[in-house]
């Protein structure tokens, strides 16, 4: 008799570890599948973005030619984002970017005729536009990490994760230093005729 109650206490143990597993299983295919749509909206205006900076490029290379290492730099960090395969990758490749798109903005600064260009007033309004919306789906995308990361690193959630497959993922999509300024044109000792000065000054 006690053999037979024994026995049932396991399999009731065992339904419940079971119905706890793949409850949990459930769950984190759930947040991994909602980690990945979120970063493929990341994608997008990432894409987005690459796809507008060779037309914004040319229009300042019409005046601004002798930039030329700018110019390289940007298509090379742009090259590597086209290239690249992983969300790792990718942010890797946006960070170097970043500063390259940075430094073309404060040569800009230098260039007047640039800042009454039409074509590149308006393409710079696009890629602003493209920017703040890489910024929202940035944060959707650390917010759903997060969550699922949290989920899977939770007791007994980690042991069934491991069971399952399911790892870490620490892909996390921070901003570059060089999102975080903005240049600023300092007009103080400049001759007339003589192109102003563009520091970057820590944005407010």
């Amino acid at each position: 008799m006690k053999a037979w109650i024994a026995i049932g206490v396991i399999a009731l143990l065992l339904l419940v570890g079971f119905s706890s597993y793949i409850g949990a299983k459930n769950q984190m295919v759930t947040k991994n599948e909602t980690v990945k749509a979120a970063w493929s909206q990341v994608d997008i205006v990432l894409q987005r973005r690459a796809d507008l900076i060779p037309n914004l490029v040319e229009t300042v290379k019409g005046i601004a030619v002798q930039e030329q290492t700018v110019f390289g730099d940007i298509a090379k960090a742009r090259s590597q984002l086209l290239g690249a395969t992983t969300p790792s990758d990718k942010i890797a490749a946006n960070r170097q970017l970043d500063g390259a798109l940075g430094r073309l903005l404060v040569i800009v600064e230098n260039y007047p005729q640039l800042r009454s260009n039409e074509n590149f007033l308006r393409l710079q309004d696009e890629l602003a536009g493209t920017e703040n919306r890489i910024a929202v789906e940035r944060k959707r995308y650390n917010d759903s990490l997060q969550d699922y990361n949290t989920y899977i690193g939770l007791f007994p959630n980690s042991i069934w994760a491991g069971i399952a497959g399911f790892k870490r993922n620490d892909a996390y999509f921070a901003a570059s230093e060089g999102a975080r300024t903005t240049p600023k044109v300092d007009f103080s000792g400049v001759k007339p005729g003589a192109p102003a000065q563009a520091t970057p000054q820590p944005a407010r």
